[in-house]
C-alpha cells in the first residue's frame, strides 16, 4: 500500500511551543511593577492548568502532548521571570521619557498637523497595541526615550518621516 493512505501518528511530533515577544539578544528585560504582577498571574493560570492536565487519565497520548506545551511555555516564562528587571515609574525623571512614561505627541509637520498619540512605554510582555501600551524596544519607543517635554523629533513612518513635539509625559506607578 502507498505511504500515501496510511495515516500518519501526528502524537509523535513534538508540539510548537509558541515564543514569547521578542526580547533583542543582550537588552534587559524591564518590567514595570505591574507588568512583573502579570507575568506571576500568567505563571499561576499555567500551573494550574498543568495540574488539571496531569490529572486527566482520558487520553494518555492527548495528556502527554499537552504536557509537553505546558511545561515548555512554563519553561520559557520562569526565564522571562528570572530575567526581569523592574523599574518603577515612579522612580524615573519626570521631564524626560523614560521607561514607564506615558508619553502624549503631537505632529508638526509631514503628516496630519494637530494629529495626537499617546502611548505607555512597557516591557516586551506587557505591549498591547489595544491598550496603547508599547515595547521599550520599539522603534517609536527608542526615539522618544530620552526626549523632554517640548522637544521635536522625527518619526520615520515607513518611507515618510513626520516631526512630532513631545507635549506630555506621565508617570503612573499603578500602569
Amino acid at each position: 500500500m502507498s505511504r500515501g493512505f496510511v495515516k500518519e501518528d501526528d502524537s509523535q511530533q513534538p508540539p510548537i511551543i509558541p515564543p514569547r515577544a521578542a526580547l533583542p539578544p543582550n537588552t534587559p528585560n524591564y518590567v514595570t511593577p505591574r507588568g512583573l504582577e502579570q507575568l506571576r498571574e500568567e505563571l499561576a493560570g499555567l500551573e494550574a492548568e498543568r495540574a488539571r492536565a496531569e490529572a486527566n487519565r482520558d487520553n494518555d497520548t492527548d495528556r502527554t502532548r499537552q504536557l509537553s506545551l505546558l511545561n515548555g511555555q512554563l519553561s520559557q516564562l520562569n526565564s522571562r521571570i528570572a530575567s526581569a528587571k523592574v523599574v518603577d515609574p515612579r522612580s524615573q525623571p519626570t521631564d524626560e521619557v523614560r521607561f514607564g512614561a506615558t508619553v502624549t505627541l503631537r505632529t508638526r509637520s509631514g503628516g496630519k498637523v494637530g494629529f495626537e498619540r499617546k502611548f505607555t512605554i512597557v516591557g516586551v510582555d506587557e505591549a498591547s497595541v489595544a491598550e496603547g501600551k508599547v515595547a521599550f524596544v520599539a522603534p517609536v519607543a527608542r526615539v522618544v526615550q530620552g526626549a523632554k517635554l517640548g522637544q521635536l523629533v522625527t518619526l520615520k513612518l515607513g518611507p515618510r518621516e513626520e516631526e512630532v513635539e513631545v507635549t506630555g509625559i506621565a508617570y503612573d506607578g499603578g500602569l
